[in-house]
């Protein structure tokens, strides 16, 4: 008679709450015609057996109960409305539907992630003995990387990592060294004096940091390769390109992913300053970038030890053409572009002697700032020359130092298409960690990534490796 199904499952449950609503407003109805309205209400249950005889009401009676129900209907709607909303909706997570659907989609959600997220690396290697030390001596490299599960899209990932990850408390002692062009150059130093396993200064290993593009020591992932280099007991010292990290600038020149003149002043004096002590470094994205060039033109003049790179940018050309894609143009480009021009305009007195500072700061792009500046600063003809240039893809089977590069696949800044992963096979002292998520410097894991990422624990295994297993290193051919 009414189109609503009993909550419980129970046809009788629901009968009997009609009767209840329909009795508390039959108040104006006499004896006969309450008996009547009953009689109508549960009539048409199954195992309705009435307690009076159906001949002691006439058809009068009858007719007048429907005529009742008629006439009560809207007081019943509205009743039954005030029931469903206070009583029978419970919401989404306690009704059976609701909780059904949730459940479903969280075994749907978790069955597509440990499918097709959560995977091990891909490890590559030019030879075998260094794809065994690796698997040896680093098991991150064999282990399956589990990214965080509500964030393992490579953009939310790159974007987040600033944002969720804590910033260990270090502090550093600066030092500021003179380059050959008259200018200077900032390095951060975290002595760790507090080691145990390493309490002579002299012979303490020192790791080399470099950041990247518009980076400085102050970066989350430096601050977390500093945490786990003192946890091992080392030294800690971090590049910081010119202008980026508050000191003056006194001449007008900056730095760029291709000149490694400042690198090598720095390797320099580290080495003059601690010639006991082994020396590795990381490097970041630009800094990863600036590292391989290094030991590309080096070959194995180069006191370091090892070399790890994260989220490098193996050809320039293919990095700025996907970074030129309308969205990651909106996220990524025009941001790193106006850091650039901050970074321009704070040094300006000393740089507008030499370049036009208006049009370099309305550039839009990072191709257009390296058109209107970095390029022409370090004297290439073209943008394009400095761009071939600055692609260590071009130099990596020069390299004769142990190079461990992590990229994710899904990184826009080096897209997956453009990891060397062929070249990486063509030299024995290479070897190429790719995971299939991880963003840009993200490689977030754990439900809540604050503490470590899958970056920091590769980083903390390989250098321990070079460290201390360095030996088994001298000759990968």
């Amino acid at each position: 008679m009414f189109p609503l199904a009993a909550r419980d499952g129970s046809l009788e449950s629901t009968q009997n709450k009609r009767v209840a609503i329909i009795v508390n407003h039959r108040s104006d109805l006499s004896d006969e015609q309450q008996l009547a309205t009953e009689w109508a209400l549960q009539a048409d249950t199954a195992d309705f057996q009435p307690s009076w005889p159906l001949s002691s009401l006439s058809v009068d009676y009858r007719d007048l109960a429907m005529i009742s129900l008629d006439f009560n209907f809207n007081i019943l709607t509205r009743d039954l409305s005030h029931y469903l909303e206070n009583q029978v909706k419970v919401g989404l997570f306690g009704s059976g539907v609701g909780l059904s659907l949730v459940l479903g989609f969280s075994a749907a959600y978790t069955c597509y992630y440990l499918l097709s997220v959560a995977k091990k690396p891909q490890l590559i290697s030019g030879g075998k003995k260094f794809y065994q030390f690796l698997r040896e001596q680093c098991p991150v490299v064999t282990e399956t990387y589990y990214p965080t599960f509500w964030c393992w899209e490579s953009r939310i990932q790159t974007l987040l990592r600033p944002f969720v990850t804590a910033k260990p408390g270090v502090v550093y002692r600066n030092e500021l060294i003179k380059a050959a062009d008259g200018g200077q150059i900032s390095l951060d130093w975290f002595d760790n004096d507090e080691s145990f396993a390493h309490p002579d200064p002299a012979t303490r290993p020192t790791v080399l940091l470099l950041p990247g593009l518009t980076g400085t020591s102050r970066e989350s992932y430096i601050l977390h390769m500093v945490q786990q280099s003192r946890d091992l007991g080392y030294r800690c010292v971090v590049f910081n390109n010119r202008g980026v990290s508050g000191e003056t600038l006194l001449t007008p020149r900056t730095y760029c992913a291709a000149n490694i003149e400042d690198l090598e002043t720095v390797i320099e004096h580290i080495q003059k300053n601690y010639e006991a002590a082994p020396i590795m470094a990381a490097g970041v994205s630009m800094g990863g970038m600036m590292l391989a060039n290094y030991l590309g033109r080096k070959g194995r003049e180069t006191c370091l030890k090892g070399v790890v790179v994260f989220s490098a940018g193996w050809d320039v050309f293919e990095c700025t053409a996907s970074l030129e894609k309308p969205l990651d143009r909106f996220l990524f480009n025009s941001y790193l572009t106006s850091c650039l021009q901050a970074s321009v305009h704070r040094h300006r007195p000393v740089l507008e002697k030499c370049y036009d500072i208006d049009h370099v700061m309305k550039a839009k792009t990072i191709r257009e700032f390296d058109e209107r500046f970095t390029s022409i600063m370090f004297g290439y003809p073209t943008n394009d020359d400095y761009y071939h240039d600055a692609s260590p893809v071009h130099r990596l089977k020069s390299v004769q130092v142990p190079m461990l590069c992590l990229n994710a696949a899904d990184d826009v800044f080096s897209p997956s298409h453009a990891i060397p992963v062929e070249t990486v096979k063509q030299n024995p002292n290479l070897a190429l960690l790719i995971t299939c998520h991880g963003g840009h410097i993200g490689f977030l894991e754990g439900l809540w990534p604050r503490q470590s990422t899958y970056m920091d624990r590769v980083f903390k295994q390989f250098a321990k490796a070079v460290i201390e297993q360095g030996s088994r290193l001298t000759d990968l051919s």
